[in-house]
């Protein structure tokens, strides 16, 4: 890969030389380079207009290189399988099935990598303690969410936190403080509704094509009601998919998609055009989460916007709730002809300097490693979410699309996206997923 450290000779500058020097791996083999494929499902890489990596930017692709040079004869591939979540899911399963995926495969912790089990890996005995035992997080890729269940993904980050964005300016021309921020699902429609009254905006942002919008909301509201475990608690059978604190947070959902309060194509509006809407100044409220924080305060600048948690409903017993947790898993197929050398990279990534890296780099989320430098959070707004944290007495609930099987995922966001258009009611969009995590979970 001599043409990518080439143009990555920023690499140089990184205080890395302990880390790497700690995670050598043995002499490459006789016949040539050792080769690590990775599959990345744009989560820990970054890629440029035309499609290739910004080997600038990208940590994924950085610490690739950085492992390369500290690892002579080593050669560590980056593939990007695209941003669809569904798609790259198939994708993946696909070629697992005939053998031929990747060595390491990047994806959203939880559901997502606990689905794909029957193709990774037990990560403890290939870290060990001497690793994971730094790493908060780790529950959430074992099997079954059980503390003695196999680790099928490491842990990466500290996690995204689901929020609203709020425009200040639209918000003070409808006679609204920005600093006095709802304390309740119905008190920010209430705003929305005086914004829509007061100026020519609309209340909310809204782009939920994929249903994603829907996925933040449910999650939060749901959680407000049952608590920070409702949706592993909803994966281990003891709380039923379709108790009645779904069917409330798919009515509050249904509710705002009728409500006239949103851009009129909110509905048609795909996620990847999302961020343009807010903007372009079109409304006052975003729905959506930290990984936005960047785009945020280059548009509006420190004084011109903020955030605040998706707040739950009106009565619920945990009110003081966030809604988010770990994101990001690691695994290691076990069909990999390379899983030692794979853990080697598994351990190189999660040296607290090279998390460090990542935090500094993409300021959207902390890192989960005891000794994180927390001076590396240089976005305020990302300072500003883990404040909020702190007042999150409740807890943050792992979200549904965190905790269930991929299959139940999907329908999940298109039961969603029917929901908001009003194509599909509360009630039926909750049997359609209790009925398919039945499946599912008989499946397993």
């Amino acid at each position: 890969m001599k043409t990518r450290k080439a143009t990555v000779a920023v690499i140089a500058t990184l205080s890395l030389v302990a880390s790497l020097a700690a995670c050598s791996t043995d002499a490459p083999a006789e016949d040539g380079a050792q080769e690590l494929l990775v599959w990345d499902t744009g989560i820990l890489g970054r890629t440029l207009e035309n499609g290739d990596p910004d080997l600038e930017n990208s940590f994924i692709d950085r610490m690739a290189v950085a492992f390369e040079d500290a690892n002579p004869g080593v050669d560590v591939t980056v593939v990007q399988q695209g941003g669809d979540i569904t798609s790259a899911a198939a994708q993946f399963q696909a070629a697992s099935i005939a053998g031929d995926g990747p060595d390491i495969r990047i994806q959203y912790a939880g559901g997502p990598t606990i689905s794909f089990g029957d193709f990774f890996t037990d990560l403890d005995p290939l870290l060990g303690p001497e690793v994971l035992d730094n790493l908060a997080g780790v529950n959430v890729n074992r099997e079954g969410f059980s503390a003695d269940g196999a680790l099928l993904g490491m842990p990466f980050g500290a996690g995204n936190l689901f929020t609203v964005f709020q425009n200040h300016e639209i918000l003070e021309a409808a006679g609204l403080d920005p600093a006095d921020t709802p304390e309740s699902w119905e008190e920010l429609m209430e705003n929305g509704q005086q914004v829509v009254d007061n100026t020519d905006k609309s209340g909310f942002w809204v782009a939920n094509l994929e249903g994603y919008v829907g996925a933040w909301m449910i999650s939060a509201l749901v959680g407000g009601e049952l608590g920070e475990t409702a949706f592993t608690q909803m994966y281990a059978g003891e709380i039923p998919v379709d108790d009645p604190a779904m069917v409330d947070a798919y009515q509050a959902f249904a509710d705002w998609g009728a409500s006239g309060l949103t851009n009129p194509d909110a509905g048609q509006v795909s996620n990847g055009e999302s961020t343009a809407g807010f903007v372009a100044e079109n409304a006052a409220y975003y729905l959506v989460g930290s990984w936005e924080n960047n785009n945020m305060l280059e548009a509006f600048g420190e004084e011109g916007v903020s955030s605040f948690f998706i707040p739950t409903l009106e009565g619920s017993e945990f009110p003081a709730m966030g809604a988010g947790g770990p994101e990001i898993a690691l695994s290691i197929t076990n069909y990999s002809e390379n899983q030692e050398l794979a853990a080697e990279f598994l351990k190189f990534l999660a040296v607290a300097e090279n998390q460090d890296v990542f935090v500094e780099l993409y300021q959207t989320q902390g890192s989960n490693h005891v000794d994180g430098d927390p001076s590396k959070i240089e976005n305020p707004l990302l300072r500003q979410q883990f404040e909020q944290l702190a007042e999150a007495t409740d807890g943050v609930v792992f979200a549904f699309d965190s905790v269930m099987p991929q299959a139940t995922i999907d329908l999940f966001y298109r039961v969603n996206a029917g929901v908001f258009l009003g194509s599909i009611t509360p009630e039926d969009a909750v049997a359609q997923l209790a009925a398919s995590y039945e499946t599912e979970i008989a499946n397993q």
